[in-house]
This record gives C-alpha cells, structure tokens and sequence, in this order.
C-alpha cells in the first residue's frame, strides 16, 4: 500500500493544488443529473471529493441536481482545513441571500479524503472526485478507487475524471462498489474544436499515459480524429451534425458507443473494457 494511503486519524490522501472555476465541472455534473444511481437512490447524498480552493462546484452541483432530485444533499470534501473554512464562509453568505445560488441549497462542507467521511456514516450514492487524482502517479490509482468504492451505497457510482481549466475539454471514469470501472466518457465543448483527439491531453491518470500507439486508448483517440476528418463534409450544417456523423463513422467501425442520446452534447461513452489498459 502507498504511504499516502496509510491509514491514519487524519484524512487521507494530499491537498489538491488545483484552482477552482466557476462552470468548470458542468458537464460532468449534467452527466450525474442523469444516472441511475442519482435518480434512484434512497438517500441522494453526492460527495464533491477535492472540491478546491472555493466551494463554488459544490453549489453548482446541488443547484444542478436538485432539478431532477429536490431532496439531494452534497457533501463537500477537502483535506486543507483553510480550504473548508472558506467553503463554510462562502456557505454562510449562501444562507444569507447574498449569492446567486438558493439560501437553502443543502450543501455542506467538511475535512477529509479518499476515507470519505461522511454524516451520520452515510453511504453516498455519488462520489464526484474531478482533479484529484492527476497529481498522483499511475501506479496510486487502483488503489485511490479501492478505497472510494466501498464508501458507496449500493447501486451508487464514483466519477472520477479531470477537465480544462475553462471546462471545455473533460473526460471521467465511472465505477460502482466493486471498483471495477465500466465506461469511459469524453465531453467536448463542440464549438471551434479543430480535433477530438485533444481529449488526451485530459484523460483520467489512469489513462493519460497510454495515449500511445499499441494501446486501446490511442486506438479510440486516433479513430476519432480520422471520423472527424471524414465528416467534414458536414460541418456547413454545424459542429454538432459533424460530431453525430464522426461518432456513427465510429460506431460503423465497430467502437461499441453507449448513450447515442447524449451526442448532441459533445460526448462520447465507451465501456471501460474497449479501452482498458493492456498489461
């Protein structure tokens, strides 16, 4: 086991360095809004792991969420304690009225890492956990998802990802509380993009450093720039029409694409095993 998941009464793990963007987690948190484990949990409780220098992505989440489940609560986790004095004042003027989100939003702040202590020892049916574990190497990862895993309710799902600063490059892997991942999803802000394959530079850690030839990765990265290419005979009728035609010029070459219905959107979802890592 790493030393830096040795466990100890303090929490677990290390200070994200990361800054902290308003918006940058919204496609991620769209993607949430719309999964199972949200939508039919018995207590929507959804951690925001690493949440950052403010707690801005921990409101924007609820205030997301709370559109299909009224009754969600995030609990927002950081290792600095500076970091969860801030959120718990930024909290205090939310209470206050002088912010955009809801003075009820129910969101509330915390110590703590990849134990994920939560109230009351509550199982989340969500862990959100977006740059954190970039700044680890390759070889921590499975054992970071070991330990998120069993901390889900049953049913529930850890996302675990990472983004550009602006949000518009975004990529995460989903896994229930057997910590095995099922799907791989890449979020492309459409507009201006000259190649999808700029994913890579964003991919999860624990798929970053196989963007080379022989891997599955680089196999979907490379054939998803060639379906793009190929479809720019479209794009006179916008980036979207061209994105829907690179993705079935995907599907036709046998990539197994899950959830068609969010194309429109600029993602792409393949199961974990098209792409898992090879040795």
């Amino acid at each position: 086991m790493p030393s830096w998941m040795t466990v100890t009464s303090s929490p677990v793990g290390r200070p994200t360095r990361g800054t902290t963007g308003t918006n940058r987690l919204r496609r991620v948190d769209r993607w949430i809004a719309r999964h199972a484990a949200l939508r039919r949990a018995t207590d929507p409780l959804v951690v925001d792991l690493g949440y950052g220098a403010r707690g801005v992505t921990a409101f924007e989440l609820e205030a997301r969420l709370r559109r299909v489940r009224p009754d969600v609560e995030v609990w927002g986790l950081e290792i600095d304690p500076a970091r969860v004095d801030r959120a718990r004042s930024e909290l205090a003027e939310v209470r206050a009225g002088r912010t955009p989100f809801r003075a009820d939003a129910r969101v509330d702040f915390a110590r703590g890492g990849f134990e994920v202590p939560t109230p009351a020892g509550r199982r989340p049916a969500v862990i959100r956990a977006f740059n954190v574990l970039r700044q680890y190497d390759e070889a921590d990862v499975h054992d970071a998802w070991a330990r998120l895993a069993p901390r889900l309710a049953p049913g529930g799902v850890v996302v675990e990802g990472t983004c550009d600063e602006l949000g518009r490059v975004s990529t995460w892997v989903a896994f229930g509380p057997d910590a095995v991942p099922t799907t791989l999803t890449v979020s492309l802000r459409l507009a201006g993009l000259e190649h999808p394959s700029i994913a890579a530079e964003r991919l999860p850690k624990a798929l970053i450093h196989r963007n080379v030839p022989g891997e599955p990765v680089h196999e979907l990265m490379r054939a998803l720039d060639r379906e793009w290419d190929r479809a720019a005979a479209v794009s006179a009728f916008g980036a979207e029409q061209r994105w829907r035609a690179a993705l079935q010029g995907l599907v036709e070459t046998g990539w197994p694409l899950r959830q068609r219905s969010r194309w429109r959107l600029g993602e792409l979802t393949v199961p974990w095993t098209s792409v898992a890592p090879r040795g």
